[in-house]
């Protein structure tokens, strides 16, 4: 069973690691005892308020179902969820099990005056599935009867998926074809294909396989002006290309019903190698040089020294740690030290030399190759790392990330200010923040900077939102100063649309809002998203 107010599956808990609480009560302080519990999901369900839609075949008013569909994976979300302060609910949650359903749906909540939701794998942490408190009842459209490999052409290797469809179930329907999406988003478990799509998302193997936008060949979008049938051209240049109006118009358009999606062959090597740098400026350089080098790699992942720092304490096991630092100050890397992941899959005789060809360019920079086993371990563990928001929770500590991408110019500026406006953006409430950062998908003229930041939980739910909203909204400046990008991989939502008009100007934001007039005329679709204001 899916947990309702944290990460992932009930049965699945992980635990703090020795000493890992201790590092925190350092870092950030120790959890505050008076933290109240959180609430039970009884308690939030006798909450729920009477729905003002009928139910019928299509669309379900459960107050358990609706309370599931109230939230995503947002901080923001967390607190309401864990509190019970959860404020506005769907008032029903459609099930269509075709594009006619949709539809059909569509067409009965613009009748009705009714917004929707389309809801997909409910795993937005920029607010983007969250109900707006309204006059108007809410409908959430969860596609999770739409989730089956619909047809595959073996010659051109295109695979049409029902937009419902997971991570997990896109692998499982691919792999008896010998053929692989290679799309791996940390929320790999639970996000969907249509998802993917009106997020425009990007995996952990990207640099393989290739974000979202060069995986979606075509598709269907239902929306409340009509159908939009996207042909998968292998190219094309009869004109703008109508995909890139979809990929990422998180729901605002319409829904996604359907993505044709193109398909790599199962790899005969798939190795991840772990590195150690001396320090930033070096792993820095050589991530540069790897991505110049356009190498046929799947992944390169560059830890900074605090992140380093904090993945290993994580991580557990002290006595490994330790004999690991041991071994890396006798090979010369002292404590500014940094990991370095880099992966390749693929034809044996493609993928292991472009490891090797890493290898020499790490070794130039005075790297070394990490013993252990530690990137195959990283790799195995992966998805495994988001469950540790709930054992963060739990102890006390709140966590949340936000992500950006810059030209390599601007990088260092970034990476600079980040985490050490994170760290001081409490000082009015004599609280610190821990914030890491590492540079997880990288191109020839830039990269994206992912950071993680700690801070601890109040006694007070609301003062707990008003540190995040302080933080958030500090990174959020910084990122526009510096000329990055509000999102790179996590979308607009809620949260990034007050930053929007900064990147896309005037004449941008006109012509989204304009596109989105004439794809939904009565203003159905999640209003509050990508055109609104924020929080």
């Amino acid at each position: 069973m899916r947990r309702w107010n944290g990460w992932g599956d009930e049965a699945v808990v992980d635990r703090l690691a020795p000493g890992a609480a201790d590092m925190l009560a350092d870092l950030v302080g120790p959890a505050d005892p008076a933290r109240p519990g959180d609430v039970r999901l009884e308690d939030a369900v006798a909450a729920v308020p009477a729905s003002r839609l009928a139910a019928s075949a299509l669309v379900s008013t459960d107050a358990q179902d609706r309370l599931r569909h109230a939230r995503g994976q947002s901080l923001p979300d967390w607190i309401a969820l864990r509190t019970g302060r959860i404020g506005a609910f769907p008032d029903g949650v459609a099930r269509p099990a075709s594009g006619e359903d949709v539809r059909d749906l569509l067409a009965r909540a613009a009748a009705a005056g009714a917004t929707v939701i389309p809801y997909g794998g409910g795993t937005s942490v920029v607010g983007g599935v969250d109900p707006r408190g309204s006059d108007a009842p809410i409908l959430a459209i969860d596609l999770e009867r739409l989730s089956d490999l619909e047809s595959y052409d073996e010659v051109s290797g295109l695979a049409t998926f029902g937009a419902g469809t997971t991570g997990p179930s896109v692998e499982a329907s691919l792999g008896p074809l010998g053929r692989r999406l290679g799309h791996y988003p940390q929320s790999w478990e639970y996000s969907t294909v249509g998802g993917w799509v009106a997020t425009r998302s990007s995996g952990q193997q990207s640099l393989g396989y290739g974000r979202i936008e060069a995986l979606f060949a075509g598709g269907t979008l239902e929306a409340p002006a009509g159908t939009l049938d996207l042909p998968p051209h292998p190219a094309s240049a009869a004109g703008p290309d109508l995909r890139q109006v979809v990929l990422g118009s998180e729901g605002r358009l319409g829904i996604v019903t359907r993505a044709v999606l193109r398909t790599a062959p199962l790899p005969d090597v798939e190795r991840t190698q772990a590195y150690f740098l001396p320090d930033l400026e070096r792993g820095l350089a050589v991530v540069r040089e790897l991505a110049d080098a356009r190498l046929p790699l799947a992944m390169i992942r560059l830890s900074t020294r605090a992140e380093t720092m904090t993945t290993l304490a994580l991580a557990g096991h002290p006595r490994q740690v330790a004999l690991l630092a041991r071994y890396l100050r006798l090979r010369g890397l002292g404590p500014e030290r940094c990991l370095l992941l880099v992966g390749a899959a693929g034809r044996r005789a493609v993928a292991v030399p472009a490891l090797r060809a890493a290898t020499s360019i790490v070794r130039q920079h005075r790297g070394i190759l990490a013993p252990g086993g530690l990137g195959e371990r990283w790799m195995r563990d992966r998805f495994r790392t988001a469950y540790l928001r709930n054992a963060l929770w739990e102890a006390g500590y709140a966590v949340d990330t936000l992500e950006t991408a810059a030209d390599w110019s601007r990088v260092p500026g970034l990476l600079g200010d980040l985490a050490p406006i994170l760290r001081n953006a409490l000082a009015d409430v004599d609280e610190r923040a821990h914030a890491f950062t590492h540079l997880s998908h990288v191109y020839p003229s830039g990269s994206s900077l992912y950071t993680t930041y700690l801070f601890r939980l109040a006694a007070d739910p609301d003062e707990t939102l008003r540190r995040w909203t302080v933080l958030k909204a500090a990174a959020s400046r910084a990122i526009v100063a510096h000329g990055g990008t509000i999102s790179h991989q996590h979308g607009v939502g809620i949260d990034h649309a007050a930053y929007l008009p900064a990147e896309k100007g005037s004449l941008g934001m006109a012509a989204l809002a304009d596109l989105a007039h004439r794809f939904d005329p009565a203003g159905v679709m999640n209003p509050a998203v990508l055109l609104g204001g924020g929080r």
